[in-house]
């Protein structure tokens, strides 16, 4: 372990870097998103308003405020760009001066993509999660922050990182096929957006899509760690979601293992 964070520790400097540098372009892609995290929440005030129900689907309106705030901030810190920096380095061919280099290609990309987390973790993860458990006092008159439910949930929101990180890398390899990933990566990351219950919480799904969404890896980047921080998980339900994330982490490893030594055998790139 001290190894690899000998030799890879120069990647995450130049991640962080890297986003230092282009802070403006940063900038305006959390604004964006923050927009949209408060257009939902307006949508929802709304629904709860005109309903006139105190709860839906076993959610108040205050812990659906919460539920999209954190839905937010776990998807912004467990972001990937793994699956579009794959597909432009097979595109371009630069994948081949990465190929000739005593290390490992995904862990390259994995240890620079922490030091671009660890700038937004410093920007928007903090800031944020005081703002909430701030609302969270306001809204109740009670401090209801649970050490026990924010440590797991960062358990949690480390492993939904890593599986959405070798999720886009084994999408990325299918630049090898399709050469350009832009578009088809547009539309996965609405797809996987809405099965990981980033745009509704998947316990307003019907039963039986419900439980199979809830099986499903994505349910592990947003779904499972949010509920965990929001306290509608018991402890077994708690262990039992962990497992799954540790499953579907070990499962895209070894899958990312099989695609690349598949490809490379048969690699063909436009560039280089």
């Amino acid at each position: 372990m001290r190894k690899i964070l000998r030799i890879y520790k120069p990647f995450t400097h130049a991640g962080f870097l890297l986003a230092a540098q282009y802070r403006v372009n940063f900038i305006f892609f959390i604004f964006g998103d923050i927009l949209r995290c408060f257009i939902n929440y307006f949508l929802w005030h709304a629904v709860f308003t005109s309903g006139g129900a105190k709860t839906f689907m076993g959610f108040s309106e205050h812990d659906m405020v919460v539920y999209i705030f954190i839905s937010f901030l776990t998807g912004i810190v467990s972001y990937s760009d793994g699956a579009f920096a794959v597909g432009e380095e097979i595109r371009d061919g630069s994948i081949a001066m990465r190929m000739i280099k005593p290390i490992r290609f995904e862990f390259a990309f994995l240890f620079q993509e922490l030091g671009e987390r660890t700038m937004t973790a410093m920007i928007v993860f903090v800031p944020l999660m005081a703002g909430v458990e701030i609302y969270k006092f306001a809204a109740t008159g009670v401090l209801g922050f649970n050490i026990w439910y924010f440590l797991v949930y960062l358990l949690s929101l480390t492993l939904s990182y890593l599986i959405n990180f070798y999720f886009n890398v084994c999408y990325g390899y299918s630049a090898f096929v399709l050469k350009y990933l832009w578009g088809s990566n547009l539309l996965k990351d609405c797809i996987v957006g809405f099965l990981s219950g980033g745009v509704v919480p998947l316990a307003f799904m019907p039963a039986g899509l419900g439980f199979v969404l809830n099986l499903l890896p994505f349910a592990s980047l947003t779904y499972i760690p949010v509920m965990i921080y929001l306290g509608m998980y018991d402890v077994p339900t708690i262990l039992l979601s962990l497992g799954l994330q540790v499953f579907w982490l070990a499962f895209f490893i070894f899958l990312q293992r099989i695609i690349w030594n598949a490809c490379v055998r048969h690699m063909s790139v436009q560039g280089g």
